[in-house]
């Protein structure tokens, strides 16, 4: 869990789409290091955590986690995602998240495997390095922008 002194990219709420152009560093289709892209609130699990890109073993991952005990829902991606610029996005909506990534629908999850919040939450942008991770020094995940539009 990130400490809540650490910088902020943006704040969302709920009917929102959030976009995050990322460049990850890899191979083909392996992310290197643990790039994550994702919102939090004030009192996980309550208001849950929307991971819009995680990096976990190498996948490009999203999920959400949230109450009652922060089970994550979600997956990961196929495709390649590193080596150049590409978008990282979500539609979040009440009762529901869906993810996309270059503008393609991934996944979603609905309140049918979790309660989604309505709580805002902070969006949090993070380049670093994990033992679950397939990693690399230096880590070189860079960002462009990020755009959140409300419905």
């Amino acid at each position: 869990m990130v400490p809540r002194s650490r910088p902020t990219a943006s704040s969302s709420s709920p009917t929102a789409f959030t976009e995050v152009r990322a460049w990850l560093a890899g191979n083909g289709s392996t992310v290197y290091d643990w790039p994550q892209i994702w919102l939090d609130g004030q009192n996980w699990p309550t208001d849950g955590e929307i991971d819009i890109l995680e990096g976990l073993g190498g996948g490009a991952c999203y999920h959400w986690h949230g109450p009652p005990d922060g089970t994550g829902y979600g997956g990961c991606a196929s495709g390649t995602f590193t080596g150049g610029w590409h978008t990282f996005g979500m539609d979040w909506e009440p009762g529901s998240v869906t993810y996309y990534y270059d503008g393609n629908e991934v996944g979603s999850v609905t309140n049918a495997t979790s309660l989604i919040t309505s709580d805002p939450m902070y969006l949090i942008l993070i380049a670093s390095t994990s033992a679950e991770s397939v990693n690399q020094a230096p880590v070189t995940e860079r960002f462009s922008y990020v755009r959140v539009w409300q419905h």
